[in-house]
């Protein structure tokens, strides 16, 4: 029985990968448009952040799309297909769940955020207005 369960939903995510990254694509939101300098602010700010992800979680899409309305280049990381992102997740962050956001401060400690609504929340919070 096992079997086939996985078996089900692995064909389901087969399926329904593709038709998700789609629409991703085409529902791909406006960019918040800031000057020059006040984006590159944003950019250095964004280099102490890092999302692990899945390519086709919905949650995870759903964490890209507010990415891309803010503009902000927050780098990606696969925990899907890569073993050793996948690895830092769960020794680093306490579990293997995306999405993730790494935080990491001046002094160089880490702050894992799990949950797309919180990670929005922050992400909303952090630089909407800047």
């Amino acid at each position: 029985m096992k079997f086939f369960i996985r078996t089900f939903f692995k064909t389901l995510r087969l399926v329904l990968g593709p038709v998700m990254l789609l629409r991703e694509r085409l529902t791909h939101p406006v960019g918040l448009v800031r000057s020059p300098a006040l984006q590159a602010q944003v950019d250095q700010q964004c280099g102490n952040l890092a999302l692990y992800q899945f390519t086709t979680c919905p949650f995870c899409i759903k964490v890209r799309q507010e990415m891309r309305r803010l503009s902000l280049n927050i780098e990606r990381r696969d925990a899907q297909h890569d073993v050793k992102n996948r690895e830092d997740l769960g020794r680093q962050g306490g579990e293997v769940k995306v999405p993730c956001l790494k935080i990491t401060d001046a002094s160089g400690s880490s702050q894992w955020l799990y949950e797309s609504g919180a990670i929005i929340g922050y992400l909303q919070g952090r630089f909407a207005t800047v």
